[in-house]
């Protein structure tokens, strides 16, 4: 088995997508920190952000250039959203496979913490 999120891509393992394109996916986080909680990953297998590369970028450029679309399908582009992605083992990422947690609609602390990664 591959890793969990590349199972998702691969629609193996079912997951409520709410955006989806050539080179990324967006899905409903399954611990849902805040009203809106969705994770966003690329298609492509990369490990985390210290994995990116010429030879992948092109799916990290999709990503930064599909969030605004992703708040905006969500009702959050203008109340405000945190973006963050976590980085190995002490950074918090316990599924490695890049991707970044869509958390808004309520007031975010700068401090939320979150399990389940």
């Amino acid at each position: 088995m591959d890793c969990l999120f590349c199972e998702i891509v691969k629609k193996n393992i079912p997951s409520k997508i709410v955006f989806e394109n050539e080179y990324l996916l967006a899905f409903e986080d399954i611990h849902p920190v805040a009203p809106v909680h969705v994770l966003i990953i690329p298609k492509m297998h990369i490990k985390d952000i210290n994995d990116i590369s010429e030879q992948n970028i092109e799916y990290l450029t999709q990503i930064m250039l599909s969030i605004k679309d992703i708040a905006k399908m969500l009702g959050i582009v203008e109340t405000g959203y945190k973006l963050v992605s976590n980085v190995g083992k002490d950074g918090g990422q316990e599924v490695p496979h890049l991707h970044f947690h869509m958390i808004g609609g309520a007031k975010i602390n700068a401090n939320i913490s979150y399990k389940n990664d």
